[in-house]
This record gives C-alpha cells, structure tokens and sequence, in this order.
C-alpha cells in the first residue's frame, strides 16, 4: 500500500528540536518519524477535543445543564460529615 505524503516546514525552537533530535536518538527512529507520531497524536487530540465540544454545546442547548450554585453546594458539602447527594440534570 503506497501512501501519498506531502512535506510541511517549520520553524521550532531550538531547544524543542534538540529534544525531538534526542527522542529520535533514544528511540533508534528518524526525526520526521517522531514528529510525524507527534502531530498524530495531538491532531486527534484536537479532533476529540471539537467532538466534546460540540456534544456539550449540544447538551447545553438541550437544557441538560445542571445549576452551577447547586454544584457548588455539593462541592462544599464534600468536606462536611454529611455531604449533599450530587446534583441532577434539572
């Protein structure tokens, strides 16, 4: 299976290049190779980060909220011998 592959430049700083550069040292891995895993990772970071976004607004929208001074009622009781029960969708 053949991938298409694009090349992108930047420019880091040098301190984070030399961390990449002994990364790729450690790991026995070309630099390209770690950043590539790099900005994988954090691009799929990203893209969970807008999913969870867009789920909450949605919530948020559909009233599903819960009232924030009963969330900070429950948070106080916490250190109580009776703590409150925790707050419901209203």
């Amino acid at each position: 299976m053949v991938t298409e592959t694009k090349v992108l430049t930047t420019h880091v700083p040098l301190p984070l290049a030399d961390k990449v550069d002994m990364l790729a040292a450690r790991l026995e891995r070309s630099r390209g190779w770690v950043v590539k895993q790099a900005l994988s990772a954090w691009v799929d970071q990203e893209e969970e980060r807008s999913r969870l976004t867009r789920e909450a607004m949605a919530d948020v929208q559909a009233g599903n909220v819960i009232d924030h001074q009963a969330v900070l009622a429950w948070a106080e009781s916490l250190e109580s011998d009776t703590p409150l029960p925790v707050p419901s969708v209203r």
